[in-house]
């Protein structure tokens, strides 16, 4: 009898059909997918499940607007998502829409159960509503009368409704809190869930309306519609047949093991959700993870600020690999990101042109150089770099599985592209020109190949969950058979067969932008979600004051890899760096602990001050200053060419 896998449930949130998506609604779908095919390279049997919450107040207003009755406008919105995540190739099993049957039967079903349990009650509600959030606040909890979710004006209702006794499970939900440390990640959120929310004292929560007719009736009394968070959250059971005539699914894959949501809505999640299971008798999910936002340089996306990126745009232009990749390499998960022309243009250039595809397109070259096109099989003599090579892949598998059990995706790929820049250097370290003047260094170019083509391979393997078209195209250049992208190859250095022939001549994967007019063309996309009379305003910077050039020329600047990096104990600010500056090892104290985390540093190349005097800072040496740059409140770390070396001058 074959052993049973283990299986993985992971979801995104169902997605309102009241616009178009744009790249924040991708980011979050990209990174779960990105988690799903991971898994599946590992062996799970993976449910990914994504899909719309196609009722309420708004979207019967969006439908209104357009002019169509809501099961057709939102029918239509469907039809465009599935052909947006086609684009992006994501891998989902499941697209529940709260509008399909399935899910209307299990609704009724469960808002039965709680009225059977004594967990609604009918009353009277009685304050403010935001129609774009689906939300509802007290007088507190506004933020200057407006909404604290969106800023929006709020709307205050007063009508008959039911009521969810919340109160009731505050204590129990708090206790599994501390059972379960890992339930809400990042732990800042946990920390904003008890601190605003429970701690205060959790309200009863309204769960049916009047004032709207689109959406599931309450049963028995079809004059009340459920309000959106029942409708909504109970569609990661509904879509497994959660009691149903087949809960196959359900018994197979219950209780999920993450629910990926962004931060505005961590708290229906991680309060509602679990206390609605509770009510039901079934365990809780594994996991919420809440992600940032992606943002842009003058805030959040806005058509009317003329600053909305859209996913189509991204990939029809640059390719899909090449988005996915900034989304999941740009943005540390769990932490608001900036999106910017010029970063989405520096990081294809750089990460993927010049490291990865220059370093395919080099292999190959000389593989068809040196050995007519055959990687060799035979007569290797090793080089005194080879071991060193081999023993980073390993550290980098290492590195790279435990840190995407984390779902640090811009972890991973940062411990994946050193590895790419190991392989860069191996390169120059071994000459391989130099030493295929001679026959007598045959054998160790030979080697030099082998190693090259080997690490290429593992490359490939471990960029599967973030790319679907380039690891193919990287083992097809190599000639190498698809079957060598499973994952259980990592561990087999001698996995290429004998008489391999490479391509004869490489194929960029990744070719080369040109910043300016690519800059100027995402830029002009941007704008066309813009109203005409809407202008971008250039806040011009404060004057600086003048300096000569000599003193300038004072200033030492220096390139320096990150190696190390973690936090300092009751500094909240702070993160103590070890740097290589090629000439020597380094320790510099820098105020970004607010914008980055440790593990998203490592491996990358920054520009050091490094003629600084040293201080102390809360008792650590600081020998230099890293160079960053700030913006709406926002700090990134200044960008410096990979090809550079560590110790280069910077002029």
């Amino acid at each position: 009898m074959a052993e049973q896998r283990r299986t993985y449930y992971i979801t995104t949130p169902i997605y309102y059909p009241s616009g178009k998506f744009h790249i924040g609604t991708a980011y979050t779908t990209v990174a779960s997918d990105a988690m799903a095919r991971y898994k599946r390279l590992r062996g799970y049997d993976v449910h990914f499940l994504t899909g719309m919450d196609e009722h309420g107040q708004k979207i019967q207003e969006k439908a209104d607007e357009a002019g169509l009755p809501p099961q057709e406008y939102v029918d239509g919105i469907a039809d465009v998502a599935k052909k947006v995540w086609k684009l992006m190739d994501i891998s989902y099993d499941d697209f529940i829409r709260t509008t399909e049957k399935r899910h209307k039967v299990g609704v009724e079903k469960i808002f039965q159960k709680f009225l059977d349990n004594g967990d609604i009650y009918k009353g009277e509600y009685e304050g403010w509503h935001c129609t774009p959030c689906e939300s509802y606040f007290s007088e507190i909890q506004l933020d200057n009368g407006n909404c604290p979710d969106c800023g929006r004006p709020v709307q205050k209702i007063k009508e008959e409704s039911y009521f969810f006794n919340m109160k009731k499970y505050a204590d129990r939900l708090l206790k599994y809190y501390e059972d379960n440390p890992t339930f809400i990640e990042p732990e800042s959120r946990k920390n904003e869930m008890i601190n605003n929310f429970i701690k205060p004292g959790l309200e009863d929560l309204s769960v049916s309306r009047m004032s709207f007719d689109w959406g599931i009736k309450v049963p028995g009394n079809p004059k009340h519609v459920i309000y959106v968070w029942v409708d909504a959250l109970t569609n990661y059971i509904n879509a497994l047949g959660y009691e149903s005539s087949d809960d196959s699914l359900f018994n197979k894959y219950w209780p999920a093991d993450v629910h990926v949501v962004g931060k505005d809505i961590v708290r229906f999640h991680t309060i509602y959700w679990p206390i609605f299971l509770m009510a039901l008798d079934l365990p809780l999910p594994k996991k919420v993870f809440a992600h940032g936002f992606i943002m842009m340089k003058d805030g959040k996306m806005s058509k009317s600020k003329g600053n909305v990126v859209y996913p189509e745009m991204l990939v029809e232009r640059f390719g899909l690999d090449a988005t996915r990749y900034f989304l999941l390499r740009e943005l540390p998960f769990g932490q608001d990101g900036v999106f910017s022309p010029e970063t989405f243009v520096e990081r294809t250039n750089y990460d993927l042109a010049n490291d990865l595809g220059n370093l395919l397109n080099r292999t190959i070259s000389m593989i068809n150089k040196y050995f007519d096109g055959n990687i060799p099989s035979t007569g290797f003599v090793p080089t005194e770099y080879d071991e060193s090579l081999l023993g980073f892949i390993t550290e980098t598998v290492e590195k790279y599985e435990s840190s995407m059990e984390d779902m640090q995706f811009s972890t991973v790929l940062g411990e994946l592209w050193a590895l790419i820049s190991r392989t860069n250097k191996y390169i120059d370290e071994t000459s391989p020109w130099v030493l295929a003047r001679e026959e007598a260094d045959k054998g160790k170019l030979a080697s030099v190949m082998v190693h090259l083509a080997t690490s290429l391979r593992h490359i490939a393997v471990l960029l599967q969950p973030f790319m679907t078209k380039s690891p193919k195209q990287i083992v097809s250049q190599l000639g190498l058979d698809e079957s060598l992208l499973a994952w259980d190859t990592l561990c087999d250095f001698n996995a290429i067969p004998e008489g391999t022939k490479v391509i004869e001549k490489g194929i960029p994967i990744f070719p080369r932008l040109d910043p300016e007019v690519e800059i100027v063309y995402i830029r002009e996309q941007m704008a066309i979600t813009a109203p005409d009379e809407v202008k971008p305003i250039e806040i011009p910077e404060p004057p600086i004051d003048e300096i000569a050039i000599e003193d300038f020329m004072k200033v030492d600047l220096r390139v320096a890899t990150v190696i190390a990096c973690e936090r300092i104990p009751k500094a909240d600010k702070l993160l103590k760096l070890q740097l290589d500056l090629g000439y020597e090892k380094r320790q510099v104290v820098s105020g970004i602990a607010e914008h980055y985390e440790p593990e998203a540093l490592i491996g990358q190349k920054v520009i050091v001050v490094a003629n600084l005097k040293p201080v102390k800072l809360r008792g650590e040496l600081s020998q230099g200053m890293i160079l960053a740059g700030k913006s709406d409140g926002i700090l990134k770390i200044t960008s410096v060419d990979p090809s550079l070396k560590n110790g280069s001058q910077v002029k």
